[in-house]
């Protein structure tokens, strides 16, 4: 399974819209050729929409937002849901100030999302409305942990019913759950966590990964999971005497281009439940 969805993006080259945060962006759009991905960069209100409409693929990421590029999240998410392409949402930081909620709690009632893809903290707190997010990190009082694995996949489930789509929480351990089913995902290293933006690397990823495979969401959206994950384990094995976050970002990106649909098949770490 993993192998098929792998390789359709490889297959298909999937373009895809970013409007994402102005510290990745360059990460972004590498993660996304390395995968096998074209990517588009416009947050220009006057630019989305013909933008947009050229592509298979809508990344919204709220992590640096100002009034240009809010407007544009709403054009181009209009857009994109008119033509009937894949939109994700990264509800950076949501919960850590007012802004940052209310934009993303208004995208999601306003455009139509295949997958939201955040921490625990930020998932959490656009199911409730109110969270206690550290800065654009999970709080810790928050993680998804062996001891409430339970309670946070019934908590996935059920918020993936309630906002009609599909949703994705990365940590330690990782969710990717619709209403159904749950994707239990053990891939990645905690080292990962000391480079800047291996989340919003994986919400561009995902975005190419669902376009590819648009009738299986699901599965294409856990299969960019384990993509990143795996790809963080091989390129922390790779990395040389005194390298540090620098080199392994760039490992990590290595990784994902050297990355088939065999090595991802042998090496996800996974359970469904």
């Amino acid at each position: 399974m993993l192998k098929e969805i792998t390789e359709n993006v490889r297959k298909k080259t999937p373009l895809v819209h970013n409007i994402t945060n102005y510290v990745t962006v360059n990460d972004v759009a590498n993660v996304l050729l390395a995968c096998g991905g074209s990517p588009i960069m416009s947050d220009e209100p006057d630019d989305v929409v013909d933008i947009t409409s050229i592509c298979g693929g809508l990344n919204i990421n709220i992590g640096t937002l100002n009034k240009q590029s809010i407007e544009a999240m709403f054009a181009a998410g209009k857009r994109a849901n008119e033509l009937g392409h894949k939109v994700l949402l990264d509800p950076v930081g949501a919960g850590a100030s007012a802004l940052r909620t209310k934009t993303a709690v208004d995208l999601m009632e306003q455009v139509r999302f295949d997958v939201i893809r955040g921490n625990i903290s930020e998932i959490k707190t656009l199911a409730t409305g109110a969270g206690t997010t550290k800065g654009v990190d999970a709080d810790v009082a928050d993680a998804v942990t062996d001891a409430n694995l339970d309670r946070s996949v019934a908590f996935a489930k059920s918020f993936a019913k309630a906002s009609g789509c599909v949703v994705a929480i990365t940590g330690a351990i990782d969710l990717v759950a619709d209403a159904e089913r749950c994707f239990v995902i053990r891939n990645g290293r905690p080292e990962m966590g000391r480079i800047t933006g291996t989340g919003c690397q994986l919400s561009g990823l995902m975005t190419a990964f669902l376009v590819a495979n648009p009738d299986r969401i699901l599965e294409a959206a856990a299969a960019a999971v384990c993509t990143m994950g795996l790809a963080g384990e091989i390129g922390y094995a790779n990395l040389q005497p005194n390298e540090g976050n620098s080199s392994y970002r760039n490992r990590i990106i290595d990784a994902i281009y050297n990355m088939d649909g065999d090595m991802l098949e042998r090496g996800a770490k996974y359970e469904i439940r």
